[in-house]
């Protein structure tokens, strides 16, 4: 099962969704990896923590690759480093993305990803797809390359406005790139329980048909203090409210 976490919108928590769903799912078991296609490489750094001063592979090296190479590159694991939690690995992110993606767009090299995800797919259980703030060439591919996206939304009203053509732009690339691309759910994130607004457009919104997830993540400073650990809340605290939001909707998601 390959995911991509994506919304245009920034400060949604994709990072962080990304990568504690994915560590839920490697401490279930799972191999799982994550990807990581932003040039800010917030996931990696996430992961890794200090460790990412030692990458010397990234993502990016691997678009580099499909530019400059043959048949003697590297294989698809090459890319692939080891973090420090059980069953979780990643392919690191790199700004060198930023400066690549014109080069990789004028080549049409848009396909790349989904053969390097085909090449893993004996490898890894589940992959999680971290991308950019932007609908680009990289999340082009992570689309075109993936089973279901989830959708992080932050229960404001700008983000519901960017939510409709979000929909929309991925319903286009549905039918013209990747017709088994699903939507699988749209992940509530930093919810104000107490808040009358967060529920009252959340209520529209189930209204209207739209998937939102039933299992909403809270906002927490245990979340900053994550980050700041370099360690996913279910290594760091695994009884703790948001640990056990990010199990339940883990378990949603890999029950539909």
């Amino acid at each position: 099962m390959r995911r991509v976490v994506f919304n245009q919108k920034g400060g949604v928590g994709k990072s962080s969704i990304a990568c504690n769903l994915a560590a839920v799912s490697a401490a279930a078991g799972y191999k799982t990896l994550v990807i990581d296609l932003d040039p800010q490489a917030n996931s990696s750094h996430y992961l890794l923590g200090e460790g990412m001063a030692d990458i010397d592979t990234t993502i990016a090296e691997f678009f580099t690759q499909t530019l400059t190479s043959g048949l003697f590159g590297k294989k698809a694991e090459q890319f692939v480093v080891e973090t420090p939690f059980e069953n979780l690995w990643l392919m690191p992110g790199s700004p060198e993305l930023a400066d690549l993606q014109h080069k990789l767009e004028s080549r049409y090299k848009i396909q790349k990803l989904r053969k390097l995800l085909k090449d893993l797919k004996d490898s890894y259980e589940r992959i999680y797809i971290d991308t950019a703030p932007a609908f680009n060439f990289y999340t082009m591919s992570a689309l075109i390359a993936a089973d279901r996206v989830l959708i992080p939304f932050d229960c404001d009203a700008f983000s519901r406005q960017a939510l409709y053509g979000l929909l929309a732009e991925l319903n286009d690339v549905r039918e013209e790139h990747n017709e088994d691309l699903q939507v699988e759910g749209i992940v509530v994130n930093q919810f104000q329980p107490r808040a009358a607004l967060p529920q009252q457009i959340l209520d529209e919104l189930i209204a209207e048909g739209l998937p939102v997830l039933p299992v909403y993540l809270n906002s927490s400073v245990r979340m900053r203090e994550s980050h700041q650990a370099a360690t996913p809340l279910i290594f760091l605290d695994g009884r703790h409210k948001l640990t056990q939001q990010f199990i339940a909707l883990h378990d949603h998601i890999e029950g539909q």
